[in-house]
């Protein structure tokens, strides 16, 4: 592995911030507008609209049924802005056919750098942002994804800033990629960083992991010290923990332990479509989003 040499400040200007508003949605909320605060940002409230099927009905009346739906969705958009209200702020909601393509569009079109929404973390997609559809997101998107999981608390946010920063990785090129947003965060924050590295039980490692070389506890260290650059200038000396068991569980369990309030992990990009392409139930990043106390910061690899 190579050494991470330098590290420059992330710029974050425009936060795009998903809405179904659903409980998750208003969970995640608070921290788009605290972090936009801080950094005065702006922040685009997206809802994408996907109409209904009606069945058993005529042309006109589905016409109509949408176009009711649509008007109840820009009255809950109301909702969202007064809660940011004294931000640089737009809201928009749009019609598709499917979350993806337009949220693409949209970081594309509007040069967001950050993008926020919130989760039930369940596996069964039932509405716009829960399960699948929040992990399709933060799979795909170019920039980086802070999902608001069901065991965070809205309190925790503290102004946008964040204290302890828990970097987990497993040193392969999509986990590492996560690392400069962490020692960036620390830097900005002047908050402590945690690294991690959590190692499975032999018996528990699958054909791909046993292929792998076996690092020694002492060799983990050192790399994990070796994600951080010379030039990082930390506010604290890093801390780093090697554990042992399966990678999500102690992710979330150390985060726990040493009071992390955020974790940031490198996610592995996906191939074609997330339902088919990725096994979600044993996905690390999807198991701490679903678990984690903490918000969790996605950076595709």
């Amino acid at each position: 592995m190579s050494k991470v040499e330098s590290i420059s400040q992330i710029s974050i200007k425009n936060i795009l911030f998903l809405t179904d508003f659903s409980e998750p949605s208003e969970a995640a909320l608070p921290f788009a507008a605290s972090i936009a605060r801080r950094l005065g940002a702006k922040v685009y409230a997206l809802h994408l609209f996907l109409p209904a099927a009606y069945s058993y009905t005529t042309p006109e009346l589905t016409v109509a049924a949408i176009e009711a739906e649509e008007e109840g969705a820009k009255v809950e958009m109301q909702a969202v802005e007064s809660q940011l209200a004294g931000l640089a702020h737009e809201s928009v909601v749009e019609r598709g056919v499917g979350v993806w393509d337009g949220v693409e569009q949209s970081i594309r079109d509007l040069h967001i750098d950050l993008v926020v929404l919130g989760t039930h973390g369940r596996t069964r997609a039932e509405k716009f942002l829960l399960g699948s559809v929040a992990e399709e997101i933060f799979r795909r998107s170019p920039v980086p994804v802070l999902t608001i999981g069901p065991g965070v608390r809205s309190s925790v946010h503290s102004g946008g800033r964040f204290h302890r920063v828990l970097f987990a990785t497993d040193f392969t090129a999509p986990s590492l990629s996560a690392a400069p947003h962490a020692v960036s965060l620390a830097q900005e924050n002047q908050a402590g960083l945690i690294l991690v590295h959590v190692m499975r039980h032999p018996r528990q490692r699958n054909a791909e992991e046993k292929k792998q070389f076996e690092l020694s506890v002492a060799e983990a260290i050192h790399k994990l010290y070796e994600t951080v650059p010379k030039d990082a200038e930390l506010h604290y000396q890093p801390e780093v923990a090697v554990e042992y068991g399966e990678p999500a569980e102690r992710i979330v369990e150390t985060a726990r332990e040493r009071g992390a309030d955020l974790i940031v992990l490198g996610v592995r990009d996906a191939k074609g479509h997330i339902g088919a392409a990725t096994h979600l139930e044993r996905a690390t990043a999807h198991k701490v989003v679903a678990h984690a106390a903490c918000p969790v910061l996605t950076v595709r690899g």
